[in-house]
């Protein structure tokens, strides 16, 4: 069974900094892209970072309203993806989700929602002014 199970969120400052895992499982985890995306309410869910895989050198790529704040990493031993976050604003506050996918994702298709096949609960961010 495939499973994305996410953790590190909370209530932070703005200013603060928090650090998101998310722990893959039941497939070959080198091989697959692992996004990291965003939704705040009445908002449409938007890609915040992506990382590629394994065999495709783990290029990242980030939105960018996060470029220079955020850091993604992953850690194949452990089939963990890593989402770094600095300097949070209270834009920032969002239900934080990761996802899986088997496509060769580049720097105009990684934020698409559609090329990921599978998708964890979440875990909540707020940033308090």
């Amino acid at each position: 069974e495939v499973q994305l199970v996410e953790s590190g969120g909370g209530l932070v400052q703005a200013g603060g900094s928090l650090k998101l895992s998310c722990r893959a499982s039941g497939f070959s985890f080198d091989d697959h892209a692992i996004g990291w995306f965003r939704q705040a309410p009445g908002k449409e869910r938007e890609g915040v970072s992506c990382i590629s895989s394994a065999s495709t050198y783990s290029s990242v790529y980030h939105a960018d309203s996060v470029k220079g704040r955020f850091t993604i990493t992953r850690d194949n031993a452990k089939s963990t993806v890593y989402l770094q976050m600095d300097s949070l604003k209270p834009e920032d506050t969002a239900l934080y989700y990761c996802a899986a996918s088997t496509y060769e994702l580049a720097g105009t298709t990684w934020y698409s929602g559609f090329l990921y096949d599978d998708w964890g609960q979440g875990t909540q961010v707020t940033v308090s002014s």
